[in-house]
Formats: structure tokens, sequence, C-alpha cells
């Protein structure tokens, strides 16, 4: 448990580190990611020396945003994600199209 906590973050750290390792995460990975998420909590209330900016300025905490922007990258699946989910769905012309074309086709 991260320095200078008091019980709600003991709480909360418990609670994040066996979320995870229930998901399958390994102990320490658990415990990683327990503690990064209670600290940034802490530098948004305001309860840490220090904090980063995007600890503090980031409209939605962690656990409101609960992984929405995770695993899609900056600008969401790839070309080549969306070519082979267009051939799966049997979209004809697929290979003459863009980024942009293929995920319209594909309903995204």
């Amino acid at each position: 448990m991260p320095a200078g906590s008091n019980r709600k973050r003991e709480r909360q750290y418990e609670h994040i580190k066996e979320s995870a390792q229930q998901r399958g995460e390994s102990t320490k990975r658990a415990k990683e990611i327990a503690a990064r998420t209670v600290n940034k909590e802490r530098a948004r209330a305001g309860e840490s020396r220090t904090a980063s900016c995007t600890s503090t300025k980031d409209p939605k905490s962690a656990s409101q945003r609960g992984g929405e922007r995770s695993h899609q990258g900056a600008q969401g699946p790839t070309k080549d994600q969306l070519y082979a989910e267009a051939q799966r769905k049997g979209v004809k012309g697929r290979s003459s199209m863009n980024k942009a074309e293929l995920a319209k086709a594909v309903d995204r």
C-alpha cells in the first residue's frame, strides 16, 4: 500500500488488487495497477504532496473511466484489423478501400 494512505485508500487498494487478480493478472502486476490507481486518486483529491498534470487535469478519474481508453490506441483499430473484419463479413471491394471506408463498411 502506498505510504501516507488512509483507511479508505487502503480498502480501495485491496479492492483494485483483488479485481486485477480475478482478471488473471499476476500478483506483482495487480499490486502495481492498484498502487498507481490509488496514487492517482490521492493526487486528484489533493492528498499527496506532488502530482503530475495528467493526474489533476484529466476530466475523468481512473475509476470513472473504467478502462474505456485502453486497447484501442489513439485512432481505434488499425487498417489491417478493419480489413480482416471486412474479409470475415464478406465486404466486396475491400482491397481498394482506405481505413475510413473500411470502418464505414464494417459499421464502426
